[in-house]
């Protein structure tokens, strides 16, 4: 698959690359696996010179080994003798960038808490001492989002504030999304673009092994996806063991949960039978899992918060493979995949509403974006886009079938919020497939 989108980062990391030739610049890169870190930084850096290093959960002398030959071929850097420290390979590193300009790429940066959890304080030390005279662009890049954010955002920690960039990468807009599903099937229909949008959310990887495999319309998308040797059937466990450590069971049905409908917490701690409170702030703030929800127009201590899984692959994945993984044992694949057909039209009607509130938020002026319930949890509006600058306000009812959309039904919704709506221009809209 071709190289897509990413304009804006590589734009800033040409910018901080060229910063580097004159004095030292310190990039931290952040994003979940599969969201195209490592290939967005080597995009970056053809033609140039650098040395890339990836973190693997070896002991510290093996890694230092295996650094110290890829410094040989990458920059020619002979560091004689044997390095057993990593503090030692990083002070070598830096010396030669007092020389030479160059970029310096490590992945899977906490990995190194694995490997050693000095290391931190060390590549902070001897950072402060170089960093003066060393013409070097850093990349610490990380997809343990938790860790990398301790790392770097907790004041306790020796690399906080060390850093002078910093990038979150995340997942391609819908339009580019659009764009690929294009190339690859021009005749697509809205159905199948709903479907790469639900089952991918944007991940490059994702697309790349759905489109690579040919699986381009919405019935080949799901069988690639739901069959024996299908990347996604495992890939949930994979990406939130690691995060979640010893407590992911607990965190693990609170998020199937949350995929089932069951959004708030006074439910989710009815049937997890305790309190999740502490739980759910994790996966929102230290995780970045889970979004809180709020109507539109209420108060920031509203406690009418809804739940939502973030990711759509997980959301996915939390409500309809990790629920069944017994189906998955007895490889009864063709009853997984009945089991989604069954669901699939109420379930893909949500996510059209998710969709187009991320190509509005993209496409048009708006301020401030969201949905609506009141305090029942009924009157609800699907969508409620602002502008605050042009005072106008769109207010839109979603439905997969465009023939279910009741205008009259919608202004009367519209009519319990006529004083929240007051100062707007207010513009009433159905939206639908075919809208996409």
């Amino acid at each position: 698959m071709k190289y897509y989108d990413r304009i804006n980062e590589a734009a800033l990391l040409e910018r901080n690359r060229r910063q580097s030739q004159k004095s030292a610049v310190f990039t931290v890169m952040v994003g979940r696996r599969r969201i195209g870190k490592t290939s967005l930084l080597l995009e970056s850096v053809r033609g140039q010179k650098y040395l890339y290093l990836f973190v693997s959960r070896k002991s510290e002398p093996l890694l230092c080994e295996q650094f110290q030959k890829e410094a040989v071929e990458a920059l020619g850097l002979q560091i004689f003798g044997t390095v057993t420290r990593f503090r030692d390979m990083f002070e070598q590193l830096l010396i030669y960038a007092t020389k030479e300009s160059y970029t310096l790429i490590i992945d899977e940066f906490q990995e190194f808490n694995n490997v050693n959890p000095a290391i931190f304080s060390e590549i902070q030390d001897l950072w402060d001492r170089y960093k003066g005279k060393a013409r070097i662009n850093f990349i610490a890049c990380g997809s343990i989002y938790s860790m990398m954010m301790k790392i770097f955002e907790n004041r306790k920690e020796p690399l906080f504030g060390r850093n002078t960039s910093k990038i979150v990468l995340k997942p391609f807009t819908v339009s580019v999304i659009n764009e690929i599903l294009s190339d690859f099937n021009p005749k697509y229909t809205p159905e199948d673009l709903l479907c790469l949008y639900m089952l991918t959310g944007g991940v490059p990887k994702y697309i790349e092994l759905l489109m690579d495999a040919g699986a381009t319309t919405k019935k080949k998308m799901l069988n690639a996806v739901v069959s024996p040797d299908s990347t996604f059937i495992g890939e949930g466990r994979e990406l939130l063991i690691s995060e979640f450590g010893k407590e992911y069971g607990t965190y693990f049905s609170i998020l199937q949960l949350i995929a089932s409908g069951k959004t708030t917490q006074s439910e989710i701690d009815s049937i997890i039978g305790k309190n999740t409170g502490a739980y759910l702030v994790n996966l929102e703030k230290e995780y970045s899992l889970i979004v809180r929800n709020k109507p539109m127009f209420s108060k920031p201590e509203s406690r009418k918060a809804r739940w939502s899984i973030a990711d759509n692959y997980l959301r996915f994945w939390f409500r309809f493979i990790y629920p069944n993984q017994s189906m998955i044992e007895m490889g009864k694949y063709d009853l997984l995949r009945e089991y989604i057909d069954r669901d699939y039209e109420q379930y893909s009607g949500l996510v059209l509403e998710r969709y187009f509130r991320e190509k509005i938020a993209e496409s048009e002026r708006v301020t401030s974006i969201g949905n609506y319930w009141d305090s029942k949890g009924e009157n609800e509006i699907d969508l409620i886009a602002l502008n605050d600058l042009d005072k106008t306000a769109m207010v839109a009812e979603v439905k997969r079938n465009p023939k279910k959309i009741d205008p009259a039904a919608l202004a009367v919704k519209v009519g319990t919020i006529k004083k929240e709506l007051a100062k707007y221009r207010v513009e009433l809209s159905g939206l639908s497939t075919e809208d996409m």
